[in-house]
């Protein structure tokens, strides 16, 4: 099979492994720091097995500025995880992962405050289409409970977060090839939530054996086969195609949530996840189009 044609098959494939994130999660009967810590642990080990070699020849090469900058992407991912998984012990698995996914909005405007690019009509109106969708979901769980909300503003948290580990991490990738820079960035980031979860007084160990299954299987399908395959699909599609196709991660989770775990979808639900990820889409082929992303 062709590697374009192969990439037709697999790219989906690493979509349906990343909406299964969330189903994990879910269902495990763990701490959300201990859950995101076995996950990054799991993966940066699984990794290291494969391109420890690669990855301390990478080390070697950084500087001082590029060592402070996988740290401090290792921090935004740790946080990125750590509010995220939270999130989804408080509200839906559909409104979770739409918040989550707001990132490339997020860029655009962190890219305006912080570097002083002028910020274009499509840019403007992707926003207000994505916060009109954000507060129609919002008040949707308003009704749910204070409880929901609060899961609704802990995965927005986690969508800034992803924006800082976005932009901090595409200087360092430029010094360094995926699989090195991942299991650098991963390994940190699982260092900070094994620290994270102890503070926090979490358990690692005495859970049921299904429950590290689901930590291994956080591990190696949303985290190595997901993510590996979207950064893999870059060599054959275009930037903003692999991102439309992200864009069917909450549609592939609210999916299986349904049918899974049984999930209601109200209409504030799907008219609001609608026009945020209309939004999302709208910011993202911007952002592609002036080379941000």
């Amino acid at each position: 099979m062709q590697d374009s044609l192969r990439a037709k098959v697999v790219l989906p494939l690493g979509l349906v492994a990343l909406s299964f994130a969330s189903i994990f999660i879910k269902i495990c009967e763990a701490p959300p720091l201990t859950i995101a810590a076995y996950r990054l642990t799991l993966a940066t080990l699984i990794l290291i097995l494969f391109t420890l070699p690669r990855t301390l020849q990478e080390f070697h090469r950084l500087g001082g500025r590029e060592i402070l900058s996988s740290l401090l992407a290792g921090l935004f991912l740790c946080l990125h995880f750590a509010l995220w998984i939270t999130s989804l012990k408080y509200t839906s698995v559909a409104s979770s992962v739409i918040f989550v996914t707001t990132n490339p909005i997020f860029v655009a405007l962190a890219s305006t405050i912080f570097f002083r690019e002028s910020l274009s009509t499509t840019l403007l109106l992707s926003i207000l289409v994505a916060v009109l969708g954000g507060l129609i979901i919002g008040w949707g769980d308003w009704s749910q409970g204070l409880e929901n909300l609060y899961g609704d503003f802990l995965a927005l948290l986690g969508a800034m977060m992803a924006t800082g580990y976005l932009l901090v991490g595409r200087r360092l990738r430029q010094k360094m090839d995926l699989m090195g820079y991942v299991t650098l960035v991963y390994g940190v980031a699982a260092i900070l939530l094994i620290f994270l979860a102890w503070i926090n007084g979490d358990a690692f160990f005495g859970y049921p054996a299904q429950t590290y299954m689901l930590f291994f299987l956080l591990a190696l399908v949303p985290q190595l086969i997901g993510h590996t395959t979207v950064n893999w699909a870059l060599k054959f599609f275009s930037a903003t195609l692999v991102a439309v196709f992200i864009l069917g991660e909450p549609i592939g989770a609210t999916i299986l949530a349904y049918l899974i775990l049984g999930e209601p979808l109200s209409n504030n639900l799907i008219w609001g996840g609608a026009l945020v990820l209309l939004g999302i889409y709208l910011s993202a082929h911007e952002e592609r189009k002036l080379g941000k992303l």
